[in-house]
């Protein structure tokens, strides 16, 4: 079968991540470069109101709330986004998202107008919201459109789009930029810009395939989804592989949460997406995100030169992430993941190392600005994006949502937890607090290389099976059989290792 990608799935997949991931890595960084003028904001509005300055303490409160609402937001984001994917599709639950992204924009901008830090805090949280719905939708939407020789790739532009919008977020706010006192409001209202691009085109892109004909039962929206999608007019494969699996479920209904954690047969998938997504927050690189500056004014670097330096970080973050979307189909999720989680722990340790005689040596802190290159590097190498598409990959249709819930409420937990406890840990362990991180890695790489089989363009069956020892379902159990109907139902057989269908080659999906 010819490998190939066509121009509608590369559309859906940027243009879907444009208004999705690239806010949620934005948001990630354009914290960073107004901290000190919003601080000042909130001090200016308090004495305005109760005639006093504000108090060192309630200025850090306030500060702390305004930064970690964004994962409380996210963790209610995740919390909706199975209902949301089940009423109104994939497509349609990130176009419903624009409208948080447009509202947050405007109350992030605003605030300064109307005197109102409740009006940052706000928008944060909503902004949050935004991004836990974006990062279940999306990932759900890219595995269920792509053929599986490219879903590891598809799937990436989630990534990638999270690195550049870091990137971007550190460009503008460069002091030349928006990073000023004056233009520090415009750093947000940029928000709202992708959320309208993203609303003029993805209309016009189709809804996925999968979820037109198994949960809508719209074969002539599915055909054309296909057909869009793939490039090609004669689809009736495509059709048929669903059909099947879509008989061989008419019996099962859309999974709860706790259906699917009460599954035998899907207990070790569970598992390890929540072993995967808890690893890719405890990590410790949203760690360096949320404190870049402070971690190179500690590593001995000038105040004024600290923003440019930044940039490198963001531009090596995106740079590794193109080239891990580039061979994950070669190389395959665990070896990358594995690598990155394994290179992390290195890195991590001679960062501690570093950091420990960086008072020593005048040329210490370049070393250990390098070691968090390297660190970030290694992170979307695999890390940074390949838990989501896994997610999507080791759970059929009637579980995926529930299961993109189920690792949205860990990834966001996690997330909160490294924002609100790294602060202590760095003032209680020093320099040593990155140690903590790299038992992180360790752990998280020792586990998939024992437990995560490869699933590099295997069909959701293949997957199934490759649990079913470790899941300790005999082969005859429902699930299975369930796959064996699919498999019947497509008029599958095997041959020296390949799939055929009626004496062709397999569908792309």
């Amino acid at each position: 079968m010819k490998k190939r990608i066509t121009a509608c799935l590369v559309n859906a997949a940027f243009f879907g991540a444009l208004g999705s991931s690239y806010l949620y890595g934005y948001n990630l960084s354009v914290v960073n470069a107004p901290a000190l003028y919003i601080k000042k904001f909130y001090n200016q509005t308090w004495t305005e109101r109760y005639g006093e300055p504000i108090g060192a303490d309630m200025v850090t409160m306030l500060w702390s709330i305004t930064v970690s609402i964004f994962a409380i937001g996210g963790l209610l984001g995740a919390l909706c986004v199975t209902l949301l994917t089940k009423l109104i599709g994939r497509k349609g639950t990130l176009l419903l998202n624009n409208g948080f992204a447009v509202i947050a924009a405007l109350l992030l901008a605003l605030g300064e107008k109307a005197r109102s830090f409740e009006m940052l805090i706000i928008g944060r949280f909503i902004m949050g919201v935004d991004s836990g719905i974006a990062l279940s939708a999306l990932p759900m939407y890219l595995g269920e459109i792509s053929p599986r020789h490219m879903r590891g790739s598809i799937g990436q532009f989630n990534s990638i789009l999270i690195c550049l919008g870091v990137f971007t977020g550190q460009v503008l706010g460069l002091p030349e930029l928006l990073g000023q006192e004056s233009r520090w409001n415009f750093l947000f209202a940029f928000l709202a810009l992708p959320a309208l691009l993203q609303l003029c085109v993805l209309p016009f892109l189709p809804e996925s395939p999968r979820f037109l004909l198994m949960e809508r039962r719209d074969e002539a929206g599915a055909e054309k989804a296909f057909r869009a999608f793939l490039g090609k007019k004669d689809v009736s494969k495509e059709l048929e592989e669903v059909h099947a699996e879509s008989r061989a479920q008419n019996t099962l209904h859309m999974a709860s949460v706790t259906e699917l954690m009460l599954n035998p047969a899907l207990r070790w998938q569970v598992i390890t997406v929540m072993v995967t997504m808890a690893c890719y927050q405890l990590c410790g690189l949203n760690a360096i995100w949320y404190y870049t500056n402070g971690i190179l004014r500690d590593s001995g670097f000038a105040e004024n030169v600290i923003p440019y330096i930044v940039l490198s970080t963001g531009g090596i973050e995106t740079l590794a992430a193109v080239v891990s979307g580039l061979v994950i189909e070669r190389i395959g999720r665990r070896p990358l993941l594995i690598f990155g989680f394994s290179a992390m722990a290195f890195f991590f340790g001679l960062l501690t190392v570093f950091l420990n005689f960086q008072d020593q040596y005048s040329w210490m802190p370049y070393l250990s600005f390098t070691c968090i290159l390297a660190v970030i590097a290694s992170f979307c190498s695999g890390p940074g994006g390949i838990p989501f598409v896994l997610t999507g990959e080791l759970f059929e249709q009637s579980y995926r949502p529930a299961a993109f819930m189920i690792a949205g409420i860990v990834n966001w937990v996690a997330n909160f937890a490294v924002g609100l406890l790294f602060p202590f840990m760095q003032e209680s362990l020093q320099t040593y607090a990155f140690l903590v991180f790299l038992v992180v890695c360790v752990l998280g790489a020792v586990y998939l290389y024992f437990i995560l089989p490869e699933t590099k363009n295997k069909t959701f069956m293949d997957i199934s099976q490759s649990f079913a020892k470790i899941n300790k379902v005999p082969l005859g159990d429902k699930e299975i059989e369930n796959e064996l109907a699919i498999k019947a139902g497509s008029k599958e057989v095997e041959k020296n290792g390949k799939v055929i269908i009626d004496g062709e080659m397999e569908s792309s999906f």
